[in-house]
């Protein structure tokens, strides 16, 4: 019988001891932008996610896959990535992919999810279990923030296909401790690597691991900032960041041009 859809902190999928292989779809979130290890190289929650993973079976046979590239689009995944993950076949697949379709202007959440939904069909049928993952809440977001409604409509999207099909929930909505700012990188468009530590041990508690510490545990407290320091801050952000991300958009180029999967097999960890 497959379990409903549940994003409690209990769920245990095949077994903790079952899910030796794992592969992450998806496009910048899932690559690790604004989380980068010790070579340059981006890490992120899903490399961080495969490692909690892998310490629950025995050494050096847990193998892992990451196909996501930033800056894709959810057709562009289905077309290079899902079949990439159903010829790997793993116990367990990430799944997160609509949220660059959904910031484009004019785009429609109700479409991307009928999109969204017909590859978490094919996925399902080739491939051991599906984690899911939701958006972000963008209300503290600056140039997300007047998107909030059309996440949430994606968002309730997914949740419901993830019922229909029996797939675990990485709920990113609910978390609130990546409301804090110090969760985000400085472009604020990509978490820091304390905020995708906090996501990585969010997904172990959706699939019943004991995750080594509360992603949810508060933040320190800051000193409070004032108006002038708030608003160089943002000229800064907007100078550096918001105008060439404008650019690109415009240009029609996107940053994961010429990029390849940073991991495109399944590999020892």
């Amino acid at each position: 019988m497959v379990a409903v859809a549940d994003d409690s902190r209990t769920k245990n999928v095949n077994g903790i001891g079952g899910i030796g292989s794992y592969a992450a779809i998806g496009d910048s979130f899932t690559e690790g932008v604004g989380d980068p290890g010790p070579d340059g190289a981006y890490v992120g929650w899903a490399d961080r996610f495969a490692v909690l993973l892998a310490d629950r079976v025995p050494e050096h046979s847990f193998r892992y896959a990451n196909l996501a590239v930033r800056g894709r689009l959810l057709d562009q995944i289905v077309a290079e990535q899902v079949p990439r993950a159903k010829a790997l076949a793993p116990d367990l697949v990430s799944f997160c992919a609509g949220g660059n379709d959904i910031i484009r202007p004019g785009s429609d959440p109700d479409d991307v999810a009928e999109r969204f939904e017909r590859a978490v069909a094919e996925l399902t049928g080739a491939v051991g279990t599906v984690m899911v993952t939701t958006g972000f809440d963008t209300r503290g977001v600056p140039v997300l923030r007047h998107l909030r409604g059309k996440v949430a409509t994606y968002t309730a999207h997914v949740r419901a296909i993830a019922d229909r099909y029996g797939c675990p929930v990485l709920d990113l909505w609910s978390l609130r401790s990546v409301q804090d700012r110090r969760a985000w990188d400085d472009d604020r468009l990509h978490l820091s690597p304390e905020g995708h530590t906090r996501v990585a041990l969010r997904a172990a508690q959706v699939l019943g691991l004991p995750a080594p510490a509360d992603p949810d545990q508060p933040w320190p407290p800051l000193p409070p900032r004032g108006t002038l320091e708030v608003r160089r801050d943002d000229v800064q952000w907007a100078r550096e960041y918001l105008a060439p991300w404008i650019g690109r958009r415009l240009r029609g180029v996107s940053s994961g041009d010429d990029i390849e999967a940073k991991r495109p097999d399944l590999l020892p960890l």
